[in-house]
């Protein structure tokens, strides 16, 4: 295996992981702005009305985009597994 092909898999990594953690991160992003943005309006500076969206929004999204997540890293996996004989070769 040459440091290249290391450095190829290492990449491959980091890109599914920021893959598979995007939308998530996104509907925490957009759930915290619109709370927020309701905080300001209302001044009313409770933490849990910031947690507990966020957490709902995560959860929905894991739900909603679950399916395409649980494809892209088993494909990933798949990949990765069945090219070990050409790299160890």
């Amino acid at each position: 295996m040459t440091p290249g092909t290391v450095v190829d898999i290492g990449r491959q990594a980091v890109e599914m992981t920021l893959m598979l953690a995007a939308p998530m991160f996104l509907a925490a992003l957009i759930t915290g702005l619109i709370v927020s943005v309701f905080q300001a309006a209302t001044q009313i500076n409770e933490m849990t009305l910031t947690f507990v969206p966020k957490l709902i929004a995560v959860f929905v999204t894991m739900v909603v985009a679950g399916h395409w997540m649980i494809a892209l890293i088993t494909d990933f996996t798949r990949r990765l597994l069945e090219s070990i004989p050409t790299m160890i070769g």
